[in-house]
């Protein structure tokens, strides 16, 4: 027989990379752990919550209690709700700032069990947000890294060695920037 823990309804923590690209794919994959039996949490930043909730509707995240969305924040100043963040910005930033917050929501998930809330029993965070790992292994967290790219992209990434091998790229005579 196995112990209660085991019995209990296993529980992904879901960490998106901040931007659309990142967070569409981490999305689906939390709906469709979601839809094997998983409790999840789908952690935004709390820039990218407030732009969800703005365009959704403030009661479009609640009806589910075995599906929660939490935030942590990103580092950065206060900006444009209605405008993309800058990216440079926002890679440093996470990579800066995001650890400890992330480290202090798992300790709360995991404070919450006597609540109904099972214990984190797996942290898929995005590639991009490496941080998480140590986050998870401090914690004794079994995790692993989940990268969003697109197809398009992912063959990019495969071939680009044999692009430079071959003088494709990068472009010469041609001044993208003009």
């Amino acid at each position: 027989m196995g112990s209660a823990r085991m019995l209990e309804k296993p529980h992904a923590v879901c960490l998106p990379y901040p931007a659309q690209g990142h967070i569409t794919p981490m999305l689906k994959l939390a709906k469709l752990l979601h839809s094997k039996g998983f409790h999840v949490t789908f952690v935004n930043t709390e820039f990218n919550h407030k732009r969800l909730l703005k365009s959704r509707g403030p009661d479009s995240l609640t009806g589910l209690s075995s599906f929660r969305f939490e935030t942590i924040p990103d580092g950065l100043p206060e900006s444009d709700p209605d405008a993309t963040q800058f990216i440079p910005s926002l890679c440093e930033s996470t990579r800066k700032n995001c650890l400890g917050p992330f480290r202090q929501l798992l300790g709360k998930l995991n404070n919450t069990v006597s609540s109904g809330v099972p214990p984190v029993s797996c942290v898929v965070s995005d590639g991009v947000m490496s941080f998480s790992l140590d986050a998870a292994e401090e914690l004794g967290i079994p995790q692993v890294l989940f990268w969003t790219t697109s197809v398009c992209g992912f063959m990019a990434y495969v071939h680009y060695r044999n692009l430079i091998e071959k003088g494709y790229t990068p472009l010469k005579g041609i001044d993208i920037f003009t």
